[in-house]
């Protein structure tokens, strides 16, 4: 039987996504307990306006949802959200923001992020990716796949913006394809035999 999970084992969520993301990430907070035991770190690629999910998720949620800031503690049942013209990566259980590596045409924030989960977190790493325009996220799934983590593309036809899934998909790397209420129940279902194991 595996120990009870550490300080910095527990299982983190990443929600990538942008156009028509907000409606994804509303229906999988009202899906989640908010007492899981899982960090869920919101990447909405946004080059230049402001985010307002910090704002605006609170009230989906009984989680604390908090704006990333430089050296923020990871931590479970909280919901994370990046700034925008940030680059996020973790590194010894915080969070590090850097100047936006791509700065012209799509960012690339989600990949990004997952490659520094990939390579940098000791626990259960559950991707996802929703609704929005290109494929940011898609070239870091075989890295999530390679670090024993679990992949999840939003289902087409309940995505406002559908490119971003279908990219995901199309890497050959997803292991499950649901709507938002069911990626939720996903999310529960992993995370208690993340706990069990």
């Amino acid at each position: 039987m595996k120990a009870k999970a550490g300080a910095k084992d527990f299982p983190v969520v990443c929600v990538g996504g942008s156009a028509g993301g907000l409606d994804a990430y509303r229906q999988l907070l009202q899906n989640l307990p908010s007492d899981l035991g899982v960090a869920i770190v919101i990447v909405n690629h946004l080059r230049t306006v402001s985010t307002m999910l910090h704002e605006i998720l609170p009230q989906y949620t009984q989680m604390p949802v908090e704006l990333i800031t430089e050296k923020l503690d990871i931590q479970p049942n909280h919901v994370f959200i990046i700034p925008e013209k940030r680059d996020l990566h973790i590194l010894d259980g915080e969070f590090r923001l850097k100047p936006i590596s791509k700065p012209r045409g799509w960012p690339d924030v989600i990949t990004v992020f997952l490659r520094s989960l990939a390579e940098n977190w000791d626990g259960k790493v559950i991707a996802i990716i929703v609704s929005g325009y290109d494929g940011d996220g898609a070239a870091a799934l075989s890295k999530i796949k390679q670090a024993g983590g679990i992949t999840i593309a939003q289902k087409l036809d309940t995505a406002k913006q559908p490119d971003m899934p279908e990219s995901a998909i199309a890497s050959g790397y997803i292991d499950f394809v649901l709507s938002p209420a069911d990626i939720a129940e996903e999310i529960v279902r992993i995370s208690q035999t993340a706990v069990n194991i």
